[in-house]
Order: C-alpha cells, then structure tokens, then sequence
C-alpha cells in the first residue's frame, strides 16, 4: 500500500503555524516574515510535500500553463525559444504547452479557442520567419517573440539582425578583407534583405557585387559560389549557416583553401552546421534562448498585470571559428 500523501496540514504541524499561513508560505502570498516562510519550506521540504495544482489552481484563478503557439514544424527556431521561455516559467512552476499551427490559419485558430478554453495563462507567439505577422484576438497576455506583431502596441521581443550581419563584416574588414561577396536566402524574407542591407552598409567599396539571393540551403550554397567567385572575392559573408556551410565544400572542391584563401562567414550559429562545417564557421548567433527568456519575462509581468508596449530588439553575438581565423 502507498504511504498517505503529506496534508498542508502535516506542514503547518511541523513548522508550528497554522495551516492558513502554511499556505501563504508555500504560495508566496500575504504578509509573513522570512523566517515564517523558511520554516514553512524547510518543512515541506522534510515531509517530501508536493503542492496540489488544482487547489492551487482553484484558489488564484489560474491554470499555471503558458502556450507557445508557433508556424515553426521543424522546431529550427521554436525549439530554443521555448528553452528559454521554459527557463523563466519553469522557476514559477508554471508549464509550458508547445501548439504547431503549421502555417494554417484555421489550426491557428483552432488552437485558440481550445486555450482560451482550458484557461492558460498567456500566449507566447512565434514562428520561423522575422517578417512582422497579425495579432492574434483572445482576452489574454500575449507576446511575440521573433515575428512582431503589425501592432505597434503589442508586446513583441526581436533580434537586431541588421547588427548581427554587420558585425560579422567587421569582424571580416578587421582581418584585412578587401573584397567581400554576400550570399543569402530568398529576397521575399525580410531577414535575407535586411541582412544584404547591413551588409552592403557596412562593407562599402568592399563590397564586392551584388548580393545573390537565393534559398536557405547548402545547394545553393555551393552553386552561388560558382557565380561569385568571378568577382575574386577574399571573403564571402553568408545570410545562414547552411548557405555557408555549401560554400565551404565548394571551396574546398575547386582546391580554394578557407580561410587563407577565403574566409566565410554564416548566421544562426545553427551547430547541426556551425560546428559539422569544414572548417567550423564564424557565425552569428540570434541567442534564442535569451529571446524566449525574455519574451517569458515580459508575458508574466503581463500576467501580474503590468504590460509591455512596443518592441524590444535584442542583440545578435558574433562567434569566431576556424573559417574565418584559420587553425
């Protein structure tokens, strides 16, 4: 037979308070001292004692789950959001319910329903894409994180791309790097033309054509090689880790050698690519997590009540590997 599940009111016994103050010890509420509270925890502590969620649920009128809704399926970008935002809820014991709209507006919507329904907390919203997206409509805390909101009222957490990308010409320019070519995704994605854009800005009369739009993938990586290296560039900047990482095998197929030769660069400090290339790539990382962290911080300010307006842009960091200073 299993042992009879430890009572609020076992709790108060141990610290010697009533079971009323036990409570608000172990639910962080009303007006006791430390030394109160410390002796409640001690307690539950010593007693193995596990909170009730639906009493607790019951008694504050929430449900402690948080839903991140996403159109990210694959997980590239949601997946280290949702560590973050995990992070932060998680020291509230608050849970964290991962719904996939896959891109369709009727899911969406379907998903919805059913939190307003069961009651969450609030809404994270993401997706894989950074162009700014419409709000979603439920009587909720929301935040964005990655895509904005088109409202400019909305709480929305993004990364500075346009910094990012020009952080890594620097850091290209600072290596004596005359003659620089930029490869990206396709020109329909705001993140591939504002990275093009930061890139032209900062790189100048280095720069070295036109930046070649194209597709996230290392297939076209390789082929845009072929097309820039007509320019006879020292560096090629990438707007993704997996265009830099085709760039890199193309090199290494035509007898270029990188960086001596060519340095390259990438963004997303995605590791499946970083770290697999050949060499390992100079990236820019987007800090995901530190995105979700703070997307969570804001929507359980929302939750106590005390929103934020407007969107906060959150640096990029630049990581330095083989493939721009050598071995």
């Amino acid at each position: 037979m299993r042992p009879p599940a430890v009572r609020m009111v076992d709790v108060a016994a141990l610290a010697g308070v009533s079971a009323g103050t036990a409570s608000k010890a172990l639910n962080n509420t009303g007006q006791l001292s430390q030394e109160t509270r410390d002796r409640v925890l001690q307690a539950a502590a010593k007693l193995g004692f596990t909170p009730d969620s639906r009493g607790r649920a019951l008694s504050s009128g929430r449900t402690y789950t948080v839903a991140l809704l996403t159109t990210d399926s694959t997980g590239r970008f949601s997946i280290p959001i949702m560590r973050g935002v995990e992070d932060v809820l998680s020291a509230g014991e608050l849970a964290t319910v991962l719904c996939d709209t896959r891109d369709d507006p009727l899911r969406e919507q379907t998903y919805l329903r059913s939190m307003v329904a069961r009651g969450v907390d609030g809404i994270v919203v993401t997706g894989r894409r950074t162009e700014p997206r419409p709000p979603i409509d439920v009587p909720l805390p929301v935040v964005y994180a990655m895509a904005p909101s088109s409202n400019p009222r909305d709480a929305s957490v993004i990364v500075d791309d346009a910094g990012g990308a020009a952080a890594a010409i620097n850091h290209l320019l600072s290596l004596g790097r005359t003659r620089i070519a930029h490869i990206t995704g396709p020109a329909t994605h705001r993140s591939a033309v504002g990275r093009a854009e930061a890139v032209a800005a900062t790189a100048g009369e280095a720069l070295c054509g036109e930046p070649l739009y194209g597709e996230w993938t290392e297939r076209w990586g390789r082929q845009a090689t072929d097309v820039v290296l007509r320019q006879n560039p020292d560096a090629i900047s990438c707007g993704s880790d997996q265009i830099a990482r085709g760039v890199c095998d193309r090199l290494r197929e035509l007898g270029r050698s990188v960086p001596e030769d060519v340095a390259v660069t990438g963004y997303d400090n995605w590791p499946v690519m970083a770290l697999a290339s050949r060499p390992p790539l100079t990236t820019v990382d987007p800090r995901l997590e530190d995105l979700g962290r703070r997307a969570a911080t804001l929507l359980l300010k929302a939750i106590a009540g005390r929103p934020h307006h407007g969107v906060l842009e959150l640096p990029a960091q630049l990581i330095t590997r083989e493939s721009t200073l050598g071995s």
